[in-house]
């Protein structure tokens, strides 16, 4: 009903059958009983042990709750498993989304403990720190401008040092302004971006700043130890090229169907990085070579290559989510509607390797208003579904409800073409060399009246234009930019006004099974 959802996630949704071979099992929470039961079987329990210890390291010298603490510990044991959401390494948490990912991960696992006491479930964020779009993340938007970090550096993200982010800071500062709120939003940015050295720890530090009291795990994956329990995948990936193969044939299925395809995988969807570097690795004729660089290997080279320096081996799109499910014990992913479909490509890939595949469900939507705003609605009478809307039929719909004439020629227009119907019939009786003209006149008329409806409701708008104007002031505000406030707006707007008590109201109001857009009035 929002109109910003494709019509492939309405259908994945709906459970259409037709995308019923894409998936393993439907989100319900009756579902998550026999997703355990095959990730127990399926997943390497000696894989526990070496995922603490790569995430204790990665945490650093970060001070931890005592419920991520006890959640890491916990993954030790065969009866733990884990829900996981990942994002990029967004400049201060990117757009507001960033907050409902994570809070749909820790409330789905708090649902999941009251349906299945005797497993534990952990929220874990796996952090993007692998990718290489910059320009994607180096920015956030705060009251409609954009705070950017510029960098010339290159390779994987999380890689990047943080200089040059002081001056970010003095800009912030001065957008802030005073408050205990406001220091409180200067404090994280100087601790995570000034006080680290990369970009991932940067990001970790905020993230376990937001959520770690609530028990997020935090992982970093781009680690030795981790990537050489992937080793096996990789070789497969290398040699065998399995995902091209796997995920073209679900793509080509897709494309039948009349559905977008997200991602279109390569003969190898592995990356090489080291210093800066992040380069697709490619083979012709049993030579394998990183574009863009001198390096090159035969095939007996490049396996030795991979079990001694595993962490210069990096998964893209294609092959980053079987990595996820290798080595974490995974039941669900949670992601937004764009990563949804990519999942849905790769079923095939991960039945070809046994490796199962996980549950998915498509995050929470949230649009935040403040009181201040739902007041000036209701006495706008603009309701939740007209802010939906887009802007031309969000005006028109307003200036009928509010005009004292009815410009609506739905009515004189289906009479015209009653007329006409009468017309055509005596032009069939008569002489068929006149339907042609009888046609053109149809269409002539009912242009007409058409764009008479259009200049009368111009002049009404031009009438009624403070109202107008207050009514798409207020969903402008609502919606920045024509698009969904999650997709823009960033979370410090509304921690400035509402500081913790933001987080604390979203972990009550966000059902991660519900499947309904949540509108929130703070």
């Amino acid at each position: 009903e929002t109109n910003y959802f494709s019509d492939f996630i309405c259908d994945y949704l709906d459970e259409s059958p037709e995308l019923e071979s894409l998936y393993h099992r439907f989100p319900t929470i009756e579902n998550f009983k026999l997703q355990i039961e095959d990730k127990s079987k399926n997943y390497n329990h000696q894989f526990r042990n070496v995922l603490v210890n790569a995430l204790m390291k990665g945490y650093g010298d970060l001070r931890l709750s005592s419920p991520t603490l006890t959640n890491i510990d916990l993954i030790k044991n065969e009866n733990t498993f884990t829900v996981t959401t990942g994002h990029q390494l967004n400049l201060f948490t990117g757009p507001l989304y960033f907050l409902y990912k994570i809070i749909s991960t820790i409330n789905l696992t708090k649902q999941l403990k009251e349906a299945y006491p005797e497993y534990n479930f952990v929220p874990v964020y796996w952090m993007a720190s692998e990718d290489h779009d910059f320009e994607e993340i180096n920015y956030f938007n705060f009251k409609g401008k954009k705070i950017q970090w510029n960098s010339s550096q290159t390779g994987a993200v999380g890689h990047f040092n943080t200089k040059g982010l002081e001056d970010v800071f003095e800009v912030i500062a001065a957008e802030f302004g005073a408050g205990n709120n406001a220091e409180q939003l200067k404090i994280w940015f100087e601790k995570a971006y000034l006080k680290h050295d990369n970009l991932a720890d940067a990001t970790r530090y905020l993230a376990n700043e937001l959520f770690g009291k609530y028990g997020l795990v935090i992982l970093d994956a781009d680690d030795k130890d981790l990537k050489r329990l992937f080793v096996p995948q990789m070789i497969s990936e290398l040699l065998e090229q399995t995902a091209f193969t796997n995920v073209s044939e679900t793509n080509t299925k897709l494309e039948e169907l009349g559905l977008k395809v997200q991602v279109n995988p390569r003969e190898i969807n592995l990356f090489y990085i080291k210093d800066g570097l992040r380069e697709r690795i490619v083979e012709v004729d049993g030579k394998y070579s990183v574009l863009e660089s001198d390096i090159e290997w035969n095939k007996d080279d490049l396996l030795k290559h991979l079990e001694e320096f595993p962490e210069r081996f990096s998964p893209n799109v294609i092959m980053r989510p079987l990595y996820q499910e290798v080595i974490l014990p995974n039941l669900c992913y949670i992601g937004g509607g764009g990563e949804l479909i990519y999942w849905l490509q790769l079923k095939s890939n991960f039945e070809s390797q046994g490796i199962t595949f996980p549950i998915l469900l498509l995050r929470n939507s949230v649009l935040i208003k403040t009181k201040k705003q739902a007041e000036k609605l209701d006495k706008l009478n603009i309701s939740d579904k007209d802010l939906f809307l887009d802007r031309n039929s969000f005006i028109n719909k307003k200036v009928r409800k509010i005009s004292n004439i009815d410009i609506d020629f739905s009515e004189q227009i289906k009479h015209l073409e009653q007329q006409f119907d009468n017309l055509h019939q005596l032009a069939e009786q008569t002489d068929k060399s006149f339907l042609g003209a009888v046609k053109a006149q149809e269409v002539k008329q009912t242009k007409g009246l058409k764009h008479l409806e259009k200049r009368l409701l111009k002049a009404q708008k031009r009438k009624l234009a403070d109202e107008i104007e207050r009514c798409t002031d207020l969903q402008e505000q609502l919606f920045p930019n024509e698009s969904l406030q999650e997709r823009n707006t960033n979370f410090s707007e509304f921690y400035l006004e509402y500081g913790d008590d933001l987080i604390s109201v979203l972990m009550k109001h966000l059902e991660p099974l519900n499947g309904q857009f949540t509108i929130i009035t703070i």
